[in-house]
């Protein structure tokens, strides 16, 4: 997706940046700041964008984890399912 597109997304979306990489994490500020719906930024310290330090994709892992389960849960309550 091109960043002139960020603003039509609709999903909930996690960024998740490691914070040694001030590129990439200064292009996902970038990206944030274009989307319009709910968003966050997360930057993982002491890392790099792989996440191989240890115990950082773990970290990464329980993020997203939270993120689903508080994202998809609210769908399903909003739905009835």
């Amino acid at each position: 997706m091109r960043n002139a597109e960020l603003h039509k997304v609709t999903a909930p979306t996690l960024l998740i940046v490691g914070g040694w990489d001030d590129v990439v994490i200064e292009l996902n500020q970038k990206a944030y700041d274009k989307l319009q719906c709910e968003r966050k930024l997360e930057i993982v310290p002491h890392t790099t964008h792989l996440f191989e330090e240890t115990g950082k994709l773990e970290e990464v892992a329980q993020l997203s984890a939270n993120w689903f389960k508080t994202h998809l849960s609210t769908k399903k309550k909003e739905n009835n399912v």
